[in-house]
């Protein structure tokens, strides 16, 4: 099975209410968004990974922002924003967050609580070829991936895969539209990625894929080399792509054997970063972005967005135009952008307090509304995430205050209490009412979806993390 697929299937475990959507199968009109969990939904399933191909129309999935050139430095959460409250606007945030990404040390760390499944960092910019680089160290142990990738809306997709047993290797990959082929693999030989950064980069042209590692280059691949004469294309990533920074366990319960024992066997909840630390960490320095900025498709980036008009979905279906790619809350999709826009909630809460029996047969409407968040529970029922404020904001705020590490890293720090929460999808609440202001304290600061003091456990001492 396709391994980002696999995550994928991790974090929308708890989703098996949600309709389905396939090649063959596409999303019904009430919910048109085809996720990348392969889900259909309103709002965050509209916006980045939503698949055309499996979508209602091509017209349900928003349009993606073009490629910008970015240097985005890790060493704060401000421009880091939840999936719960992003709404398009790449101008605000850097990235989305599934899970808990926390600050230490000037960098960003990806988490693993016990029994979680993980962290996941996507671009809100797309890259339609160019380059990318991640400077970071990976986490380690049986059952632990990390991840540096491109990844489309198709599932077009470009790897850099790290086992927790394997930190001598760097292992690489490709994927044309998610369909699987294990002799794509190669590794690159390095120092131990858990001890050390490394710088990895991913050069992509339309003729050309080449893997660095260090300002060396470790492999490389030719689009000519990859025609199949069976279905008369090339299978060669070749579409606008998500940058993706993700820590996921492949050795879970539950998951497939082949997944597990190529994660290097089940994962061990009770490692001595989970007791020392309150999770599986990998530490992210600085990513960089730089768009191919062709003067001609493929590979352009002069408009606002891109989206597609085939669904081939091959890279001359992309077209590079000026259509918005906001939405108004997360009631809204590419068919509607501007469902649930404030002024017609304020209206829509005003009638209900003059119809008490409208606002119950309301009451019992939301039952059958639409999922707006992917990854979790069964996504979440339609609500726009504004609390009067502009959700769209890519200001990294938490969910509340994390509780202080030790900054001698005694021993006898434990982690915080998260019995209560629901780890099994990238939506881990914990009850509680979500803060707005950013969860930060001496030892860390964390901008993910958990809520309240009892967050998951930030205890960020300064000898509890092994490497930093």
């Amino acid at each position: 099975m396709l391994r980002s697929l696999v995550l994928a299937a991790l974090m929308g475990v708890s989703s098996v209410a949600a309709v389905k959507c396939t090649r063959s199968s596409h999303c019904p009109e009430e919910s048109p968004c085809c996720s990348t969990y392969g889900e259909c939904g309103v709002g965050a399933y509209c916006l980045g990974g939503c698949d055309p191909t499996m979508s209602f129309s091509l017209k349900s999935c928003v349009p993606a922002p073009v490629c910008q050139d970015r240097k985005m430095k890790m060493n704060s959460l401000d421009k880091i924003v939840d999936i719960g409250k992003y709404l398009g606007d790449s101008d605000k945030a850097d990235w989305v967050a599934q899970g808990e990404p926390v600050v230490f040390n000037d960098n960003v760390l990806l988490t693993m609580p016990k029994d979680s499944v993980g962290t996941l960092l996507s671009s809100t910019v797309y890259m339609w070829y160019g380059n990318v680089k991640a400077r970071f160290k990976t986490s380690r142990g049986a059952g632990v991936i990390t991840a540096f990738i491109l990844f489309s809306d198709v599932k077009d997709e470009i790897d850099y895969e790290f086992v927790g047993t394997e930190l001598g290797d760097a292992q690489t990959n490709y994927y044309f539209q998610g369909i699987t082929n294990y002799e794509n693999s190669e590794n690159i030989t390095l120092s131990d990625t858990f001890a050390n950064f490394h710088d990895y980069e991913i050069r992509w042209t339309p003729d050309k894929i080449e893997w660095w590692v260090d300002g060396k280059m470790g492999r490389s691949l030719n689009k000519k080399d990859t025609w199949n004469d069976t279905s008369k294309n090339f299978m060669f990533p070749q579409t606008p792509s998500r940058v993706q920074l993700s820590l996921w366990p492949g050795g879970k319960e539950g998951n497939a054997e082949g997944t597990v024992s190529w994660a290097g066997g089940p994962i061990d909840w009770n490692h001595p970063d989970i007791e020392k630390s309150g999770y599986y960490y990998s530490a992210f320095s600085d990513v960089e972005i730089e768009c191919y900025n062709a003067k001609s498709a493929p590979g352009t980036n002069n408009g606002k967005s891109y989206w597609y008009n085939n669904e081939a979905g091959t890279n001359d279906t992309i077209v590079d135009g000026d259509k918005r790619h906001t939405i108004a809350s997360l009631m809204a999709s590419g068919e509607d952008m501007d469902k649930g826009k404030k002024a017609d909630k304020k209206k829509e809460d005003k009638d209900d307090d003059k119809d008490k029996d409208k606002k119950k047969d309301d009451d019992d409407d939301d039952d059958d509304e639409p999922a707006t968040i992917p990854g979790g529970s069964n996504g979440a029922p339609a609500n726009d995430h504004s609390d009067g404020s502009d959700s769209s904001s890519g200001s990294g705020s938490g969910s509340g205050s994390a509780p202080k590490g030790n900054p001698e890293g005694d021993d006898d720090t434990e982690p915080a209490d998260t019995t209560n929460c629901d780890t099994s999808s990238f939506n881990q609440e914990c009850g509680g009412k979500s803060g707005s202001k950013s969860a930060s304290q001496e030892g860390g600061s964390s901008a993910g979806s958990r809520n309240g003091a009892s967050a998951l456990a930030i205890i960020i001492a300064g000898g509890a993390l092994f490497w930093l």
